[in-house]
């Protein structure tokens, strides 16, 4: 029998080291939760995170370059309304879930999971590793993260109200000073802080990775101080994991078929398709640890499983993508050859990636900046 060439096995199926860190954080949590004074410190400093993390997204966020991609609107709004119309239809949908296969508490975390923006980093990566339209997933994923700012508070006011939210004047009261206006700092000062950002990179991406994982050990320490994770069994979990597989299949269903349906080309369809189906654990997880409090560890359960599982799923997706459209293209920077590429790992020169973007039409590919987006974006 022929053996088949590398080019044909299987590829390993991305499990990136920091998803590893906040399973690891999950449960330090779990052992040795924060108490009493320890308490205070720990949900004082991941307030400070959140505001960090977010200062440092303004920063570093090239608003010139994301508002160059307008042109493509109807792209634009497509990839919105999944994100932001589509997914929270179905997570409203599930309800009829309640309580038979998901109980009330994981069910607001679903429901949140719906609400929250789509990725940045890694749906460029997906697209670019398909033969996409990357340029196109550059600008969606920015709009989508910087409207989410925005939309998913007011979602969760609309949604979550009654669910187990905690949505109050008081939560956007602090989602306006721990995200928006942080933010908005980051933006007023970009011109004067953002080139010395861009060459520490990789040690602000440390110093992004250990805030979120400071949010998570909060939220999930909080969480076991007053005895939540007790009331999820193991069997509702794995009926948590099915929902959310069906979930992520039909948004990615959706987003193929429905763009066809649009006329997209298929360069395009490609990048609706993943930067229509993912949702950014980033981006997530300081919105719930204001929006939730103490409830924050299970709000964010869901969110974690769905983040790995559309990781693992889009690799496979990409590669077959890219397969089916012919030899893959040379991407610098490493994106576009392996899986572990494609769940957030984009190579910068310069303080930017540089890809190849298949264009709709035949001919020569011609190279396009990807902006190197907010490292704390970069795994999510």
């Amino acid at each position: 029998m022929r053996r088949p060439p590398l080019t044909e096995l299987p590829s390993r199926l991305p499990v990136d080291g920091y998803l590893l860190a906040l399973v690891g954080t999950v449960a330090l949590a779990a052992l040795l939760p924060a108490r009493g004074p320890a308490a205070s410190v720990a949900e004082g400093a991941a307030t400070g995170a959140v505001a960090l993390l977010f200062f440092l997204y303004g920063a570093r966020l090239s608003t010139r370059e994301a508002m160059a991609g307008l042109r493509h609107w109807r792209l634009h709004l497509t990839v919105l309304a999944c994100t932001f119309v589509v997914f929270p239809v179905l997570g409203l949908a599930a309800r009829v879930l309640v309580p038979q296969v998901l109980p009330p508490t994981l069910y607001t975390g679903l429901l949140f999971l719906c609400l929250v923006p789509s990725t940045i980093q890694s749906s460029i990566a997906f697209t670019s590793l398909a033969r996409g339209n990357v340029a196109a997933a550059i600008c969606a994923g920015s709009f989508s993260s910087l409207v989410g700012i925005v939309v998913t508070p007011l979602l969760a006011s609309l949604v979550l109200h009654g669910n187990g939210g905690g949505f109050s004047v008081g939560s956007l009261v602090s989602i306006v000073c721990q995200l928006l206006l942080p933010f908005l700092a980051g933006q007023l000062l970009r011109r004067w802080i953002g080139d010395r950002l861009t060459r520490h990179k990789k040690a602000l991406g440390r110093v992004d990775r250990g805030s979120i994982l400071l949010v998570v050990y909060a939220a999930f320490s909080a969480g076991v101080v007053q005895g939540i994770w007790h009331q999820v069994s193991a069997p509702r979990l794995l009926c948590l994991l099915g929902v959310e597989a069906v979930l992520l299949a039909v948004m990615l269903s959706a987003s193929w078929y429905g763009s066809k349906r649009l006329g997209f080309h298929r360069a395009d369809r490609i990048a609706i398709t993943f930067a229509g189906s993912k949702k950014s654990l980033a981006a997530g997880l300081p919105m719930a640890s204001v929006l939730f409090g103490a409830q924050a560890g299970l709000a964010v359960l869901p969110l974690m499983v769905f983040h790995q599982m559309q990781l693992m799923v889009c690799a496979v997706l990409a590669k077959r993508f890219a397969a089916s459209a012919g030899p893959e293209p040379m991407v610098a920077g490493g994106v576009g050859g392996s899986p572990a590429a494609a769940a957030g790992e984009v190579g910068v020169s310069g303080g930017a990636a540089v890809g190849r973007q298949a264009g709709p039409a035949p001919g020569p590919a011609r190279r396009v900046r990807v902006p190197a987006g907010p490292g704390f974006l970069a795994p999510c």
